[in-house]
């Protein structure tokens, strides 16, 4: 099941930023503009963490959180602002914030913050699994059938990539994106496909990464007959 995070931000155009950010990372994103919106929307249903701008439209940022803290004391709060200076820092932790994040952030960092305060208040599952792979997010270790597999760094982010977002179509672009841009590192369309090849050798299934013809690739572990094509 997706963990739940309502994203309270008046800026739009951040918020639709943060809401792909979040549901690439298969988290399920709740935006609120307002601070009246946030409200009712923790009332429709159970949230599992709130990011919180401070300056919004109607009150507050900090009047939102006194308001969890009151009537959800263990919703944890990570407050994402501009305000940078130490006495709204404090203050925002003195409400009982779990962390306070100054804009502009880094999109790792900021991922990173949110898992580690998950995996503080609930037993976040440190594996990604289907019917044959898993891999232990921990030790780095893949198994297929129960098989331990050694996978090179590439490689191995490469599968993750495709397990964190299971069925979903990645495109040849968002991998060199996600994993060769931000290591600094030049590539091609061709550089993806020889990994990916090398991948499905090791994995020794080539049906278990599905090519989707024009469009990029998917994990399916369920090995039905296809047509797709490989790399």
């Amino acid at each position: 099941m997706k963990l739940r995070i309502l994203l309270v931000e008046d800026n739009p155009l951040t918020a639709k930023g943060l809401q792909y950010l979040l549901e690439r990372e298969n988290y399920q994103a709740f935006l609120a503009g307002r601070a009246t919106e946030a409200e009712e929307k923790l009332n429709e249903r159970h949230y599992d963490l709130v990011l919180l701008d401070i300056s919004l439209p109607d009150r507050d940022g900090y009047t939102v959180a006194s308001h969890i803290k009151s009537c959800y004391p263990e919703l944890p709060i990570i407050f994402l602002t501009a305000l940078d200076d130490e006495n709204n820092v404090i203050r925002g932790l003195e409400l009982g914030a779990d962390d306070y994040i100054v804009k502009p952030f880094r999109n790792r960092e900021l991922l990173l913050r949110i898992n580690n305060i998950l995996k503080r208040h609930h037993k976040v599952s440190t594996e990604l699994k289907t019917e044959h792979i898993t891999v232990d997010l921990d030790t780095n270790t893949v198994t297929v059938d129960g098989r331990i597999i050694s996978l090179t760094a590439l490689e191995y982010k490469l599968l993750v990539r495709l397990l964190r977002n299971p069925g979903q179509v990645i495109t040849r672009e968002q991998f060199i994106d996600e994993i060769w841009d931000a290591s600094g590192s030049v590539v091609n369309n061709n550089t993806v496909s020889v990994y990916l090849k090398r991948l499905r050798e090791k994995l020794g299934d080539p049906d278990l990464i599905e090519t989707v013809k024009n469009l990029g690739y998917r994990i399916r572990d369920n090995r039905p007959s296809s047509s797709a094509g490989t790399a």
